[in-house]
């Protein structure tokens, strides 16, 4: 007989008090799969308290060892992408590529009036407007709120913006970016005005043009990474800002229950399933075997403290 298992916290640190119910579904459950029950319920509960636990313990380490600078010295612009949500208590600093829509989705819906609408039918537009109207991060509310976000392997993250922007049809990103890298580093000085035709034609930035561009000093010179492949730590400032939970998308599913339950929210919305296909070293050398090796380390300077802070393994196979 299939059985749910339902985790109640009553403070902001879980694992210091919780109950545990069962609801069964028809049939009779005997004590003993009961107590399995309870006690598997209970493992798995510690199991992704002590992760948390151990990702902050891990980031505050890493924090120590890195100059960076006090919360007061970040201007507005740095802070943009922190979203308040005073209703609930909550501000979620959203990192494009980590599932920051459908978290977005879930913020927007919390906001409206019960029964809240299906998360899916809620559309991007309005997800844009909403975050702009929500960006009043105070300092008082980062004493007191819930603090969160999701992070990625670094170079996973790469590939997927890299996909997301230039492989499929995005004439915003053809028009803003792609054609300056088709120019600078594919050598191609005469291009379609917009990213329909291109599409069209088949033209696009490899991937080891996306890698020139982001390694080229030029880049940064007048503004900064777009935020579709920024560094999450210019993006959410973790040294700065103490986070009380800190996502993987590796993870992505277990996480967002687990947060969901620490704002004891669970029991109002529920994480879209979004399942996601883990990247295998296999895959992600598929992807940089085209790019040069001194490209390849050069990328991962750019990014190293993101691997650091957030505890993803140095890919030594791509870099030696």
């Amino acid at each position: 007989t299939a059985t749910k298992c339902y985790i109640y916290s009553y403070s902001k640190h879980p694992s210091i008090f919780f109950h545990l119910s069962v609801a069964r579904s028809w049939g009779q459950l005997s004590l003993g799969s009961m107590s399995g029950h309870f006690s598997g319920c209970l493992l798995l509960h510690l199991r992704l308290q002590s992760i948390q636990e151990q990702r902050k313990a891990h980031l505050q380490e890493a924090c120590h060892n890195t100059t960076m600078r006090g919360f007061e010295e970040l201007t507005d612009p740095e802070l943009k992408h922190l979203i308040v949500d005073d209703k609930h208590g909550i501000i979620y600093c959203y990192v494009p590529k980590v599932e920051c829509t459908n978290w977005k989705r879930v913020l927007f819906v919390l906001n409206q009036s019960e029964p809240y609408p299906d998360i899916r039918t809620i559309h991007r537009d309005v997800l844009t407007e909403y975050s702009l109207r929500l960006m009043c991060p105070l300092q008082a509310r980062l004493k007191h709120y819930t603090k969160f976000l999701f992070v990625r392997d670094p170079f996973v993250r790469l590939i997927s913006a890299y996909r997301n922007k230039f492989v499929g049809y995005d004439d915003y990103f053809y028009k803003l970016y792609g054609r300056d890298i088709l120019r600078q580093y594919g050598h191609m000085p005469h291009l379609p005005d917009t990213g329909r035709e291109a599409f069209g034609f088949g033209i696009r930035p490899s991937f080891q043009h996306f890698v020139k561009y982001l390694i080229d000093p030029r880049t940064e010179k007048t503004v900064p990474f777009e935020p579709h492949w920024r560094q999450i730590h210019r993006l959410c400032h973790p040294c700065s800002i103490q986070y009380d939970f800190i996502g993987h998308l590796e993870t992505l599913q277990e996480d967002a229950n687990l947060l969901l339950k620490i704002l004891k929210l669970d029991r109002d919305i529920s994480f879209p399933p979004s399942p996601q296909i883990p990247v295998s070293a296999n895959q992600l050398w598929d992807w940089f075997k085209v790019v040069p090796l001194e490209d390849r380390r050069r990328l991962y300077r750019i990014y190293e403290l993101d691997f650091q802070l957030f505890g993803y393994a140095k890919p030594y196979a791509l870099l030696d």
